[in-house]
């Protein structure tokens, strides 16, 4: 393995007290200590339906008529309760008379059970989720009526609703499991139809539409992490409701919920395991209904242009992006137990099918033997005594909960280690990451790996005055069996100055790595901690390294890296290699003492120069060959501006015949928006050639 450099574009801003708590004193002589004992305990809560061969619910059970079994240790049933809910009750009559809405929308919590409160006895407890963010005004009405009449004409006296809205970053709970129709009515007509627009996924394919707008930078570059924080939003939600022992049922209100290639995976997963975690089940309902648009799209949206429009791909690319955007509804109800209601106008339908689900059911609870809070998957078996048949659906198991606590280095050590090899990811912090590849000879190739994190997530601590970053790395790179192949382990401790300190809020930082692999399939799971606050984030990902001596049909090329910044090895804060020489030499984004660093987010500013660079190969070629190459970009399909072909002569002479391709583009001349960009590569003697394309972002 190579270990590269790390480098800080600007850090940490949040100020520490410089007077820190002072821990352990010596008490003073004579004086009298009480003696204090701790234990910890963790109750884990199930819940158990018992049905019959004709489905129907069997009641009159006890305690004594279950096993429960964690990781194959029989547990002790301490908490046993029967939860009989009705399963045909007559409506209440319906509301018709109009309900006064109330002046502002009121903000609660989700009030926790206490001890002997039976509340929610016997009752079925649904949650309405209204994701703001990810519908357009038109479904957001059309979300909140259905919510509406649901609860004028279809809601039971069993029925305990909740609501919840996701805006501006944060998750609000208008109203705690309640019976009033009358309030959560008002509440629904005062929710305001169109607010939190702006922070929905778009896309740079075919189906974009000719706008002209400007694009705006949303969290520092990482408006690629929209999905990530509509899917942290729902495992808030989730936590706040696990503090009830009973089933919750959460309908989800979306426009659907589209993921960026494998940008989400972790935080998708961390979001699942938190609903099982918390008897929790997504209801997700599409609050676009049935769709019967037209292939390029409605009068909402701009025409699409280009040639796409008569080839047919913008009509596919619109297909595409819809059906992808259900297709993470769908895994949020299958992997949680429950069910999405897709293309359907009858929005109310979804909560009926959601109520209907809820059963008689019986509540178990134990505490389990094992204490350790490590995170790892605990598998649970419940089963009847003998004498008992029926058929029973519950959890087959959950991840233990995970804890930052006052460890030792050997402790944080392991910690670390044992959160790489979690099931359940853990997405404190926010990670991205760029994977590429270049060839170094017949058979190695060297792998960059660049890691963002926004600088404004991360701590500052304070030592002899001065402020310091503290963060942790751990990654692991897998073949397509299972195996490691290679593995990092690394850390940084910086000293950051006042000026650049204060720059945390807005900019990010770049840390990068790299690896030698031969060609083939990987998956990549890299974690960073902030070593301050035990805050970890994860980043998994899977990619193809080609082998590029196959390739005879186009010039082989490696990666293509799009870069804003350079920066001088000598002024880099955190360099891992011993020299200069050394990582001149082992990574190709180094030369001439620079460092090119990669633009992982593809968010360029008009008034700094883009750098791309890339490397061609002629490894049958007696001797380097000349090549022609130009960077295109394309908005809409439409040419906006191509660079002036540029013909290289000059190349590595070993027995790849490397040929390194360089150019400075300048954006000024490019109006803020979405493009695409196409580096082509000719060779005029061998009549080759080679493509590469990628969405980019330009901003003021």
């Amino acid at each position: 393995m190579i270990r590269l450099t790390l480098a800080l574009l600007f850090v940490l801003a949040a100020r520490l007290p410089s007077d820190a708590q002072q821990i352990g004193q010596n008490a003073p002589a004579g004086a009298s200590t009480p003696a204090t004992f701790s234990t910890s305990s963790q109750l884990v809560i199930e819940t158990v339906n018992v049905k019959d061969k004709n489905g129907k619910a069997v009641e009159g059970l006890s305690a004594k008529d279950f096993t429960v079994t964690e990781d194959g240790a029989e547990q002790t049933i301490r908490f046993f309760e029967f939860q009989k809910v009705p399963e045909a009750v007559e409506t209440e009559p319906p509301i018709t008379a109009p309900t006064m809405p109330l002046r502002r929308l009121p903000e609660t919590q989700i009030a926790a059970e206490r001890p002997g409160d039976f509340r929610y006895q016997n009752r079925r407890l649904l949650v309405l989720y209204f994701d703001m963010t990810a519908m357009p005004p038109p479904d957001q009405l059309r979300a909140i009526t259905a919510a509406e009449k649901f609860i004028r004409t279809e809601m039971n006296p069993a029925d305990r609703m909740a609501l919840m809205r996701f805006e501006g970053g944060a998750v609000r709970v208008l109203s705690d499991f309640t019976d009033n129709r009358e309030r959560m009515i008002s509440i629904l007509q005062t929710m305001i139809v169109g607010e939190s627009q702006g922070f929905n996924e778009t896309t740079s394919d075919d189906s974009t539409p000719d706008t002209g707008a400007a694009f705006g930078q949303d969290d520092s570059e990482f408006n690629i992490f929209n999905t990530n924080r509509q899917l942290s939003a729902l495992q808030t939600a989730a936590k706040m409701l696990g503090q009830l022992s009973e089933k919750k049922s959460v309908l989800y209100f979306a426009s659907g919920l589209r993921l960026n290639g494998v940008n989400n995976q972790a935080q998708l997963h961390a979001t699942i395991n938190a609903a099982v975690r918390a008897g929790v089940s997504f209801w997700p309902i599409d609050a676009r209904g049935l769709v019967a648009q037209a292939p390029l799209g409605d009068a909402t949206q701009g025409s699409p242009g280009g040639k796409g429009m008569y080839t047919g791909a913008s009509a596919l690319a619109v297909t595409t992006n819809f059906q992808q955007s259900q297709d993470t509804l769908f895994a949020l109800a299958a992997d949680t137990g429950g069910k999405a209601l897709l293309d359907n106008n009858d929005l109310a339908m979804g909560i009926a099918q959601a109520q209907k689900s809820v059963s008689s059911y019986y509540i178990l609870g134990y505490y389990a033997t094992n204490t350790a809070l490590d995170g790892k998957f605990r598998r649970i078996k419940i089963a009847l005594n003998s004498g008992v048949s029926a058929t029973l659906d519950y959890r087959q198991g959950y991840f233990a909960g995970k804890t930052f606590g006052k460890f030792t280095t050997a402790e944080k050590e392991r910690q670390l280690e044992d959160a790489l090899m979690l099931g359940d990811p853990i997405t404190e912090l926010t990670i991205a990451m760029e994977v590429d590849y270049f060839q170094l000879n017949r058979a190695e190739y060297f792998v960059p790996v660049i890691v963002k994190i926004p600088g404004r997530e991360l701590a500052l601590a304070r030592k002899g005055g001065a402020e310091r970053t503290l963060i942790d790395f751990i990654g692991e790179i897998k073949d397509d069996y299972g195996s490691t192949i290679q593995n990092v382990r690394d850390k940084a401790d910086i000293k950051l100055s006042g000026e650049t300190a204060a720059k945390l809020a807005k900019q990010p930082i770049e840390y990068d790595t790299g690896f030698t692999l031969l060609p083939g399939k990987y998956k990549i799971k890299f974690l960073a901690r902030d070593a301050e606050t035990g805050r970890i984030g994860t980043y998994e990902t899977t990619f193809v390294i080609p082998n590029l001596n196959k390739e005879e049909k186009r010039i082989p090329v490696s990666s293509v890296v799009l870069s804003s910044q350079r920066v001088d090895l000598k002024d880099a804060i955190y360099n891992a290699l011993k020299s200069k020489d050394q990582a001149e030499v082992t990574n190709p984004l180094v030369q001439d003492g620079q460092k090119l660093i990669p633009s992982v987010t593809r968010v360029f500013k008009k008034d700094r120069e883009m750098y791309v660079y890339l490397q061609a190969y002629e490894p049958v070629a007696t001797s380097i060959q000349p090549l022609v190459a130009f960077v295109t970009f394309y908005r809409d399909q439409s040419k906006v501006f191509e660079t002036p072909p540029r013909s290289v002569t000059e190349g590595l002479n070993n027995r790849l015949k490397t040929m390194p391709l360089r150019f400075d583009v300048s954006l000024d001349q490019l109006p803020p928006g979405a493009y695409t960009c196409q580096v082509t590569v000719l060779d005029p003697a061998g009549q080759k050639a080679a493509f590469w394309q990628a969405p980019i972002m330009v901003v003021q």
